[in-house]
């Protein structure tokens, strides 16, 4: 079969791992830049064109999208829909997981726990938003940050409202949360593929670092999730629509606090933590699902 990986760069790990995971497989994998793509939109026949050619015989498309281009590349991806193609990540579900807020609203309104949250227009009581997520210290996260970028702790009080001030006089859009200090500095971030749990990693900020990132310094180890956690996670996929999902946790005394859902999530370095083909197991879950 011919598979479609809509990734900007070629060089990345993940986009070579499952063009290689595909083409080891026996599968065609191309790459297709969904930033260079135009699309036709039509009645009877919805067309996506890349380097002046339609593409029209591919079985499935793998959406690596970021998040800086997530307007468009949800438009393409919702193009390759429309054409009757399969997508390893649905147009709606990017969409979603993208929307912090929005994501957030989801889980909670699910029965999932997450951390404590606060999200108001600007409001110039910001001493009873730091009130509402129990004081400080508290965490103050940018809705458009990516990678721990945007993401701020506040240790005292004075802090928190003059950096909320601040956020508030620029317009930009925060929200609040709890800070988990029986969580450490750690997060576990669940990989899940086709409603199954392929690996777990637990990633610790490093020291000083509250944030776990890797791309902030964080190192990451293979864990074994207890039950209560896998099945958090397993959740938080679903209800999010999405068939490969990076869940991240806080492990706190009240049980696994969902983060964030993940729609793009990245393979190095989960497939580096556990020893494990993730990659792989992606192409099984589209050759289980593509238009033969």
């Amino acid at each position: 079969m011919k598979f479609a990986i809509l990734s900007a760069n070629p060089n990345l790990y993940s986009t070579k791992r499952i063009k290689e995971a595909g083409e080891k497989k026996g599968h065609e994998m191309i790459i297709i830049d969904h930033t260079k793509c135009d699309l036709v939109i039509e009645k009877k026949k919805p067309i996506v064109i890349y380097k002046d050619q339609e593409i029209t015989d591919v079985h499935a498309v793998i959406p690596r999208i970021g998040a800086s281009v997530t307007f468009f590349g949800t438009a393409v991806v919702r193009q390759f829909e429309m054409m009757k193609i399969f997508t390893a990540t649905e147009s709606q579900a990017l969409v979603r997981s993208r929307d912090k807020l929005r994501s957030l609203q989801i889980l909670a309104r699910a029965g999932l726990d997450l951390p404590k949250t606060v999200f108001s227009n600007y409001s110039k009581n910001v001493s009873n938003i730091i009130d509402k997520v129990g004081g400080a210290p508290l965490v103050i996260k940018l809705l458009e940050g990516t990678q721990g970028l945007g993401v701020v702790l506040a240790d005292n009080r004075n802090s928190a409202e003059s950096i909320l001030e601040a956020f508030n006089g620029l317009q930009a859009r925060v929200i609040v949360q709890e800070f988990v200090k029986e969580a450490k500095g750690a997060d576990l971030r669940a990989f899940i593929v086709d409603g199954v749990v392929v690996g777990a990693m637990k990633r610790q900020g490093k020291e000083g670092e509250f944030r776990s990132n890797l791309h902030r310094g964080g190192s990451a180890n293979i864990i074994e999730l207890t039950d209560e956690e896998e099945n958090a996670a397993l959740k938080a996929a679903r209800v999010m629509g999405l068939g490969i999902a990076g869940v991240d946790m806080l492990q706190s005394e009240r049980g696994p606090l969902i983060l964030e859902v993940n729609s793009s999530p990245g393979l190095e370095g989960i497939e580096s933590a556990t020893g494990k083909d993730i990659a792989t197991q992606i192409i099984k879950y589209i050759e289980r699902n593509a238009d033969h």
